[in-house]
């Protein structure tokens, strides 16, 4: 593969949680152990630091804004492509949305589809105008008119958007679904002491099937369609658990409504996301609009059959895998999902074939092809 790369990775946040700033978190630390010189450029860094034995990546906290998004974005992305000139980089990588990289990985998805399908018609349309979405939309449009820049997409939907509404030629389109720690969320977790507790906890010891949504954004992740979904299924013993961390006072009187409101819990954000799976029958996940959920992935790799929408983008890596319901308010067709996942015997089929989908897309593989990329795109 040649020398060492001096790579850079640019990311506002950086930090050892989920969403973006976690995967380049994760890709910092695997780069840097696979022998390239690698310089994390960051607004703030929330990281433990380097371990001894360890050193890791060498992380440049620029500071700035962090107040007004628009201002915030703005800001962030001059100050990145200076500092990554002043460093003299051979390749850099951003998982912001910053104007100056030889790759751009598009993890949050094209931002105009996203709008589409989040929040559509005319109020939809008017949030194209304020400030905030203005400003990305613009972004985005200038990092794809770029003939410079390779796009690492993490799905093959988030791709075939990116292609078919800015005109991106394919062979600029590279896709790289995201990575899993297979031995953190793994089956044999399933039975062990933590995930007795937790349901012994929530009422649930010995009773009927648990269904589990994680992610933060209620609306956009579809909690809605997933208490309607738990009301249309005849399962009376049947919970949902949701994880995360926004207000659930909506969503409780919505369950209340539908006449399942003993049978939903709310957790709260979770550090301890593989006991939660660990204890759960099946991930359900109607999202609007995911250009890979990762919590799919997380899912499949503890052997949990997932349950998720068309708008998943995970959905398409994980194939015969997973159910996919094509429509994230078809609350009916989550329901049937869910009726057929009340059978043990299909439970445990589909949870084997989302493991082995899942062992596909260990962290080595990934780092491998990903320093392809970053050799092949440095000029």
């Amino acid at each position: 593969m040649g020398r060492p790369l001096r790579t850079g990775l640019v990311v506002e946040r950086y930090a050892c949680r989920g969403g973006v700033e976690g995967i380049a978190y994760q890709v910092s630390r695997h780069l840097a152990e696979a022998g390239e010189d690698v310089h994390v450029v960051c607004r703030v860094d929330e990281t433990p630091g380097p371990t001894a034995g360890n050193p890791g990546p060498k992380v440049h906290a620029l500071g700035g804004p962090s107040g007004w998004q628009p201002l915030r974005v703005l800001a962030f992305s001059r100050a990145a492509g200076t500092s990554a000139a002043r460093l003299g980089l051979d390749v850099v990588l951003s998982f912001s949305r910053t104007r100056h990289q030889q790759v751009f990985r598009a993890g949050g998805g094209c931002h105009a589809a996203y709008m589409e399908r989040a929040y559509p018609g005319a109020a939809g349309r008017l949030r194209r105008f304020s400030p905030r979405h203005a400003v990305l939309l613009a972004m985005e449009r200038q990092i794809f008119a770029d003939p410079g820049q390779t796009i690492l997409c993490n799905s093959e939907m988030v791709a075939g958007e990116i292609a078919e509404r800015h005109a991106v030629p394919r062979t600029r389109l590279r896709v790289l679904p995201n990575a899993v720690d297979l031995e953190r969320f793994h089956p044999d977790r399933r039975g062990g002491p933590e995930p007795a507790a937790l349901r012994a906890r929530l009422g649930v010891d010995g009773s009927g099937p648990v269904w589990l949504l994680v992610g933060d954004g209620f609306r956009r992740k579809g909690v809605d369609t997933a208490i309607r979904a738990l009301a249309h299924a005849p399962d009376r013993e049947a919970h949902l658990w949701v994880v995360g961390g926004d207000d659930p006072t909506p969503y409780r009187r919505l369950a209340g409504e539908a006449g399942v409101a003993d049978r939903v819990d709310f957790l709260g954000r979770r550090s301890d996301p593989e006991t939660v799976y660990a204890a759960a029958d099946a991930l359900v996940l109607p999202t609007r609009y995911d250009a890979f959920a990762n919590v799919c992935l997380e899912a499949a790799a503890a052997g949990l059959p997932v349950v998720t929408s068309g708008a998943n983008g995970a959905a398409g890596f994980l194939g015969d895998a997973a159910l996919v319901v094509a429509s994230p308010e078809d609350a009916a067709g989550f329901g049937a999902a869910l009726v057929r996942l009340g059978d043990p015997a299909e439970r445990a089929a589909f949870g084997a074939r989302a493991r082995a989908r899942a062992e596909t897309a260990a962290w080595d593989r990934y780092v491998a092809d990903l320093r392809g990329l970053l050799h092949e795109a440095a000029p």
